[in-house]
């Protein structure tokens, strides 16, 4: 059943993807050649911590740590370790809190230093397929129509779709319902009304969409190796519109679109 929010709950739950995007923005100030994954998961522990939140992700059907660091063909749910980022590589921050009752979810890719073309167009792809799949939440439409625009920005710049994972709705709970695949045709699925409040997330791979999961029960990467890239943030549909829950109001949370090239 998919619960919609009121502007009070839509207001709660802004104020906790707002820790969110902060930690989020701060860890992309710290990405660079030679850190460890597991610093970055302790700093963002800490952070939100620090600002009065629980990780949402650490315990999470056992899910041993507080951020999600996926580093090249790794698509989700990469667990933080010694490894140190190299340059060139990409890396993918998924982070979750929940504060005051009420969960906020999003993620981001990040260069590491200069990457190559190839890396820096999946990069945009993923974000620009996000932008593509909010336009299309509107009052009336049909979810699908959402999970459509998305698959047809990603496969028109030549990159494929991961099918194994969706977004979700969000609220008192990391994952509500409905689903949200970024695949499919338009008109399907619970009409679009007023209150729904999503994580979008493409998760999109520079080769063939197919999923291997690694032995941690957790590491998804993709079955050919190719490099993948997420972009995720909480969105709610109100009477202004669609409003980005989850999007810095002092900042956004992004990359720098230029100079990342080697």
């Amino acid at each position: 059943m998919i619960i919609y929010k009121s502007e009070n709950e839509i207001e709660a739950i802004r104020r906790s993807c707002q820790i969110v995007a902060k930690v989020l923005y701060e860890l992309g100030e710290m990405i660079r050649p030679g850190i460890k994954t597991k610093e970055l998961d302790l700093y963002a522990e800490k952070r939100a911590e620090e600002m009065g939140a629980i990780p949402a992700f650490k315990g999470y059907r056992g899910y041993p740590s507080s951020l999600c660091t996926s580093v090249n063909e790794v698509i989700v749910h990469g667990i933080p370790s010694s490894y140190a980022l190299k340059e060139g590589d990409i890396i993918s921050l998924d982070f979750g809190v929940l504060f005051d009752g009420y969960y906020g979810d999003a993620a981001i890719t990040y260069p590491v230093g200069k990457v190559s073309p190839l890396a820096m167009r999946l990069i945009t792809t993923a974000e620009e397929s996000f932008f593509k799949g909010i336009e299309k939440m509107k009052e009336g439409g049909r979810i699908s129509d959402i999970s459509h625009a998305i698959q047809e920005c990603v496969e028109k710049r030549g990159f494929s779709v991961i099918r194994h994972f969706c977004g979700h709705g969000i609220g008192l709970s990391l994952h509500e319902e409905p689903q949200l695949p970024n695949f499919g045709l338009p008109g399907r699925g619970p009409i679009i009304k007023r209150g729904l409040v999503l994580a979008i997330e493409p998760m999109i791979s520079a080769g063939d969409w197919h999923v291997r999961i690694l032995e941690d029960n957790w590491t998804a990467i993709t079955k050919d190796r190719s490099l993948a890239a997420h972009y995720e943030h909480t969105v709610a549909l109100t009477k202004y519109g669609v409003e980005i829950l989850s999007e810095m109001e002092e900042r956004r949370v992004s990359f720098p679109k230029e100079n990342q090239y080697a």
